[in-house]
């Protein structure tokens, strides 16, 4: 492991991973599910194994990925980089729920099992250091839970996941379409069932466009239960890069979730980049500098976090290891946090009709 890289521990299950991990949803590429789309459209196989290879040759050791991102095609390309190193190498999180086949629910525990065999197979491994339950559906009147986390329970203890996983505060992905100004629900149901799963380990969303009130009482019950944390979308899906301020409109192809995401409108993104040109007068135009306030801005909320950043290029995998060796200065993720709340307060008053989750 490269020693150049800032470690963390995440919290009681003793994994220590380099600070930044990958993300491997981007490279599943352009995939429907539950009516929508939910891919990436602009995801090329060569890139994205020269992608993972160039990561892994940088120190990167944390992939994470999960069954619904391709349908197995991202776990398939990350499977071709875990038979060519050692596994004891690697930490390798999936995740289960989102795609459920032609069972009942993704949360049938007969259907965790069979999607975890085929992770197991994709990944070309025979365990998963954590296994995420990725979203919190658990049918009418939870009918599922309890199944869910008698199954994780048995994954663990025949040795085939090391530690459970668990999504903090969200929505499930259609509901998303419903407006709503009130999070009380969400907060509500995820401590209610955080006690009843008792993950090791949490996936947050976290980046500079994210409200600090989001995130309050989260990490401090991570902290009291010792859970380590992976904040997703530290770069808000690449809106938070300066490569988006070159004026260049992006178009997404089929099964491109962003193209149902309103903070990828032209105006949207105009407000965005308007934000980071702000910031760009105070911290320099430096675009891997840009990253690494970004990045650090998560790193520090919590001690036994790591981010995970996506990629679809090994250029942006070499420049999100880069970012990771040059630690801000506090002043300059201080004033990063200020300029885009501000800019977050507009997106939400713009009046859009539907839910971004990007935050």
């Amino acid at each position: 492991m490269n020693d150049h890289l800032a470690q963390r521990r995440l919290g009681r299950t003793g994994i220590v991973v380099p600070a930044v991990g990958v993300g491997c949803w981007a490279i599943g590429g352009p995939a429907e599910n539950l009516g929508m789309p939910m891919g990436w459209s602009t995801a090329d196989d060569d890139a994205s194994a020269a992608g993972l290879r160039k990561a892994y040759e940088l120190g990167a050791r944390l992939f994470d990925t999960a069954d619904v991102y391709g349908h197995g095609r991202s776990e398939r390309l990350l499977g071709h980089l875990v038979s060519e190193v050692p596994r004891e190498s690697l930490t390798l999180t999936s995740k289960v729920g989102y795609f459920a086949g032609t069972a009942e629910h993704g949360y049938h525990p007969g259907h965790m099992r069979r999607q975890l065999e085929q992770s197991l197979d994709n990944l070309r491994t025979d365990y998963l250091d954590v296994y995420f339950l990725h979203h919190p559906d658990f049918g009418p009147d939870d009918r599922w839970l309890h199944g869910a986390v008698e199954a994780m329970r048995s994954f663990r203890s025949q040795g085939l996941i090391r530690a459970v996983g668990m999504r903090g505060p969200h929505r499930y992905a259609p509901e998303r379409l419903q407006v709503t100004g009130d999070r009380t629900d969400k907060i509500e149901r995820f401590g209610r069932i955080f006690g009843q799963i008792q993950p090791e380990v949490l996936a947050v969303r976290d980046n500079l466009l994210t409200p600090a009130s989001r995130l309050t009482g989260i990490l401090e019950l991570a902290a009291e239960h010792d859970c380590g944390v992976l904040f997703n979308k530290p770069l808000s899906q690449g809106l938070l890069t300066a490569a988006t301020t070159s004026g260049r409109e992006r178009n997404f192809g089929p099964g491109d979730h962003r193209s149902r995401k309103r903070w990828f409108t032209p105006d949207a993104k105009s407000i965005i980049n308007q934000g980071i040109r702000d910031l760009q007068q105070v911290i320099g135009d430096d675009p891997t500098y840009l990253v690494a306030v970004a990045l650090w801005a998560c790193l520090t909320r919590f001690d036994d976090a790591a981010v995970l950043a996506g990629f679809t290029t090994a250029d942006q995998v070499e420049q999100n290891l880069a970012a990771l060796r040059m630690r801000p200065d506090d002043t300059h993720i201080a004033v990063a946090r200020s300029i885009m709340s501000g800019v977050q307060q507009q997106l939400d008053g713009t009046g859009e009709v539907f839910v971004d989750e990007h935050r």
